[in-house]
C-alpha cells in the first residue's frame, strides 16, 4: 500500500514537504543551537529590524530576535497543537459516527442529537473564550480545546458511511454468524473507512494549525511560547507590513501554506487508493493521453 501511495509525484512531493516540517518540529532546538548558533528569544540590539543577511538569514524582528530561529522553533508548537487537535477530533468522530451508524435506534438518535448540538455551536468563538479563560495554556491545551469542538462535522460523514456498510451482504453475514458489534466495527467496517478517516485526520491537522495561528493572532496563546501564529501576531503588533519588514511576517505564513498544500497532496493520493473510481478515472485519463500521443505521432509520420 505504501508503494502504491508513493507512486504519484504529487504524493511524493507532499510527503517530502511534510517530512521536512516534521524534522524541523522534532530537531528544531538542536538546529537553532548547533547549526544556526542563534536563540529564538535572544536579543541582538545591534541588528534591530535588519533585513536578511549572512548573520541573520531571515533578518531580525523589531526587538532584534532572529526570525529564522523563531521560524524553526515555532514549527514544534504549531504542529503539536495541530496533531493533538487532529488525534482528538478524529478519535471522537470515529467512535461516535461508527457507533451511531451501526447501532441505530435510540443510540443513533441520541448520538445524532449530540452531534447536531455541537454543529450548531459557534465553534471558534467558544474556542476563543475557553482558550482565553485558560490563559493560552500552550499548544497541548489549545489542541485539546480545538479537538473537543471540531469533531462534529466528520461524525456525520462517518455515520452515513457506517449506515451504508451496515446493510452490505458481508456485514449481514457476519451478524448472522453471531459476531459482536465491536468486532464488526473493527474488522469489517473500519477498513472500508480508511480513506474518510485519513482525510479527516489530515484536514483536522491543518485546521488545528490554522486555529492555533488564529488564536495566537488574536492574543489568546501563551506569549512565552513561540509558534508561527505568535510570529504573525508579533509582526502585526510591530507594524511589519507598514514598515516593509516582509521577512518578519511572510515566512510563517508561507510555512503554514506549504504545510497545508503538502497535506492536500498526501490526501489526494490516499483518495486514489481508497476510492477505486478515482483510481480508474486516473488510469482512463492516462490511457486517453497515451492514445492521443500515438495518434498524433502517426499523423505526423504520414
Amino acid at each position: 500500500m505504501v508503494k502504491r501511495l508513493l507512486a504519484g509525484w504529487k504524493v511524493r512531493l507532499g510527503v517530502t514537504v511534510f517530512a521536512m516540517f516534521c524534522l524541523l518540529a522534532v530537531f528544531g532546538p538542536w538546529i537553532t543551537q548547533h547549526l544556526l548558533h542563534q536563540s529564538p528569544t535572544a536579543l541582538d540590539l545591534n541588528a534591530i529590524s535588519s533585513p536578511p543577511s549572512a548573520q541573520h538569514l531571515l533578518g531580525t524582528t523589531a526587538s532584534g530576535q532572529d526570525v529564522m530561529a523563531q521560524l524553526i522553533s515555532g514549527a514544534r508548537e504549531s504542529m503539536l497543537a495541530g496533531l493533538v487537535a487532529s488525534v482528538l477530533s478524529t478519535s471522537i468522530a470515529v467512535i461516535v459516527g461508527v457507533t451511531a451508524g451501526l447501532a441505530g435506534g435510540v443510540v443513533d438518535s441520541a448520538l445524532t442529537g449530540l452531534t447536531n448540538v455541537f454543529l450548531t455551536m459557534p465553534g471558534f468563538a467558544l474556542i476563543f473564550v475557553i482558550s482565553g479563560y485558560t490563559h493560552g495554556g500552550g499548544p497541548v491545551v489549545i489542541g485539546i480545546i480545538i479537538g473537543l469542538f471540531g469533531w462534529a462535522g466528520g461524525t456525520r460523514a462517518l455515520r452515513a458511511q457506517a449506515m451504508s456498510l451496515r446493510s452490505r451482504e458481508f456485514v449481514l453475514a457476519m451478524r448472522m454468524l453471531g459476531e459482536s458489534r465491536w468486532r464488526l466495527a473493527m474488522v469489517e467496517v473500519l477498513p472500508h473507512l480508511i480513506g474518510w478517516i485519513s482525510a479527516m485526520f489530515l484536514g483536522g491537522f491543518v485546521g488545528g494549525v490554522l486555529a492555533e495561528s488564529g488564536l495566537a493572532f488574536l492574543g489568546v496563546s501563551d506569549p512565552s511560547t513561540i509558534s508561527w501564529g505568535i510570529m504573525i501576531s508579533d509582526s502585526q503588533q510591530g507594524n511589519a507590513l507598514i514598515s516593509g519588514m516582509w521577512w518578519w511576517f511572510a515566512p510563517p505564513g508561507l510555512c503554514i501554506a506549504m504545510l497545508g498544500a503538502s497535506v492536500a497532496l498526501i490526501n489526494f493520493g490516499v483518495d486514489e487508493i481508497s476510492n477505486p473510481r478515482l483510481r480508474g478515472a486516473s488510469r482512463a485519463l492516462i490511457k486517453r493521453a497515451q492514445e492521443a500521443r500515438r495518434t498524433k505521432g502517426v499523423s505526423h509520420a504520414r
